[in-house]
């Protein structure tokens, strides 16, 4: 799907710097001074159009939320559902997650969201799904000791790729859900993907897994 270019998104994202965190890379070990309060730090790769991040923002008070969106014309929809949501634990960055560590100091991060990430279903593509190796490794070094990962998406095969991937790897899998709607679990807030394939019928998977 192609989408399309919006010319005002710099001014947008300009002004609101407040929530849209310019040059995050000079913030690299420091990304507490960001927020009002000083408290755990949850970052989401690939936030989409910001419902799961504005949602947890509002339903998590006592957490710090950090979005990584690198499509410019999908993060403004982030950052408009932020600031309708009226949140201030949640900022963004227009970035794309090629080196967590080239933004983050190592153990800055106490856990990490996959939510609905590209599957990459072709094997030439491996290397690029988000839970490849070496993007465990990344994760590794940010997050803090016995940091966790959730993961959620429609796509099985995805899924069970990942799960092999994080016990190769060495983790502790907490969690395997292959219906995650049928759980009703009430602290579960949904991605506008999710809401979407589970309006179809589609099961959504989900699984918390973090480091030894």
């Amino acid at each position: 799907m192609r989408l399309r270019n919006k010319p005002w998104a710099d001014d947008y994202m300009e002004e609101n710097k407040h929530v849209v965190v310019q040059s995050p890379f000079d913030h690299k070990g420091n990304w507490q001074k960001e927020f009002n309060t000083e408290q755990p730090l949850h970052l989401e790769i690939g936030s989409g159009k910001g419902q799961f991040i504005a949602g947890m923002g509002k339903q998590h008070s006592g957490y710090n939320f950090i979005g990584l969106e690198r499509v410019k014309s999908v993060i403004v929809g982030a950052l408009k559902k932020v600031l309708d949501t009226d949140v201030d634990n949640v900022r963004l960055i227009n970035e794309d997650a090629q080196d967590l560590r080239d933004m983050f100091e190592t153990n800055e991060i106490d856990h990490i969201y996959l939510n609905f990430s590209d599957p990459w279903p072709k094997t030439r593509h491996e290397k690029r799904r988000l839970t490849y190796p070496d993007f465990l490794e990344q994760y590794q070094d940010v997050l803090k000791d016995k940091g966790q990962v959730t993961l959620k998406t429609d796509n099985r095969r995805l899924f069970e790729y990942s799960l092999a991937s994080f016990s190769q790897y060495g983790m502790i899998i907490e969690e395997v859900s292959l219906d995650l709607h049928d759980l009703e679990d009430p602290l579960n807030v949904p991605t506008e993907y999710e809401e979407k394939f589970s309006a179809k019928g589609q099961p959504i998977y989900r699984c918390k897994v973090r480091f030894d």
